[in-house]
């Protein structure tokens, strides 16, 4: 039987493919470390899971869902966006609930883009962009990331032809794969270009609340004019390990929360109560220790990665975000064959850059959720095997 066109345009999944090496390695008896996709290994606070204990008996949140959101987790979530960033939303107008925010950003494109129109996709990016772009029949319009601009987009380059067909900007800082972060000066400048060409502005804000070393991620939606124009995407799975629980939200412009309802309402019944009534325990009875100590966890491992790739000739900075390193590979091999080389000779598995879209290329993404003491053991592999990679 023929697939459908848009079916026939999608490579696998990055991490379907990463899990089936995985599983292959572990299959001839090899030790894995695994660095390879963002899966926090703590456990979800413990606050979460007795909330979770309570609210799965109750009958009442046996029953499908609100599409939309039940309207207590809504309530928490601007709450949370009222503590955390000074802003005030309305719960019922300016706040969907997602089954993880990866659903509502593949949605977005459905919402937004007709067969031809352009989307301005990051790159190297999260591939679920790109994706929900082409299942949407629209046209990427790449935005290199590049290392001299910080791995910021520089909006200057885009082309007027393609501004003025575009529909939606995707943006995500602090950023995966790169670990780079954005001040409210490029979210302003961001905002203004797209209120130039008429452009939704989509902001993936998933690694928000994991910041080292003093920094702190801002929120687009701080921008004076924003929410004129632009959504923000969070999630609780990386802050407070629910990768699992599939909890997500969506936060801003009423008329694009509002269209982004529309396609959810039509596809899917919404997240399981229970799931969202555990959600409001994370977002507002969570301590705050508890995100501190997960960040200093992630801050002393990132610390050893970083010191003993640089001692290997490997050439990597200290990131202030997310729980990734984006690492130059050695000038005589690709991303793929050093993330190949890395599993067959030394049972270590990293992301190939070019994952990620083209200017992936040159890097490899090392994922902070392994212990230090396993860091340590991957970083004595390396320098057995290798000695100095430069």
């Amino acid at each position: 039987m023929r697939v459908a066109e848009r079916i026939s345009k999608v490579p696998p999944y990055l991490f379907a493919t990463i899990d089936k090496k995985k599983r292959e390695a572990i299959e001839r008896g090899v030790d894995i470390i695994s660095f390879g996709i963002g899966d926090p290994d703590r456990p979800t606070p413990p606050g979460v899971i007795e909330a979770m204990t309570r609210e799965i008996g109750k009958p009442e949140n046996h029953r499908y869902p609100d599409y939309e959101g039940c309207p207590e987790f809504r309530r928490a979530v601007a709450e949370w966006y009222r503590r955390r960033f000074g802003i005030t939303l309305d719960p019922d107008s300016e706040v969907i609930t997602l089954i993880g925010s990866k659903e509502g950003i593949a949605h977005i494109y459905l919402a937004y883009v007709d067969p031809g129109d352009y989307s301005l996709v990051p790159d190297p990016a999260y591939p679920v962009y790109r994706l929900g772009t082409l299942f949407a029949g629209g046209q990427p319009h790449t935005m290199p990331l590049l290392k001299k601009n910080k791995f910021l987009p520089d909006f200057s380059a885009i082309p007027s032809e393609i501004a003025n067909k575009a529909k939606i900007m995707m943006l995500n800082y602090p950023n995966n794969p790169t670990g780079a972060v954005a001040d409210l000066k490029f979210f302003a400048e961001a905002v203004a270009f797209c209120r130039e060409y008429d452009i939704v502005l989509c902001h993936d804000c998933a690694y928000s609340e994991m910041t080292f070393d003093g920094y702190r991620a801002p929120s687009l939606l701080q921008v004076e004019g924003a929410r004129e124009l632009a959504v923000e995407f969070n999630s609780l799975s990386k802050p407070f390990n629910m990768t699992g629980w599939r909890l997500g939200f969506a936060v801003g412009c009423r008329e694009v929360i509002s269209a982004l309802g529309i396609i959810k309402t039509n596809v899917d019944s919404g997240q399981f109560t229970a799931v969202q009534k555990a959600g409001i325990a994370a977002l507002l009875d969570t301590p705050d220790s508890f995100l501190t100590g997960m960040n200093e966890i992630y801050r002393r491992r990132r610390d050893v990665l970083v010191a003993g790739l640089n001692e290997l000739g490997l050439k990597v900075e200290k990131n202030l975000a997310t729980f990734y390193l984006w690492v130059e590979v050695p000038d005589n091999c690709t991303s793929i064959e050093f993330a190949s080389l890395l599993l067959d000779k030394c049972g270590i598995i990293c992301v190939p850059g070019t994952g990620y879209g083209e200017y992936g290329e040159g890097y490899v993404r090392f994922a902070l959720t392994v212990e230090e003491a396993r860091i340590g053991e991957a970083l004595m592999r390396m320098k057995t095997h290798f000695g100095r990679l430069s």
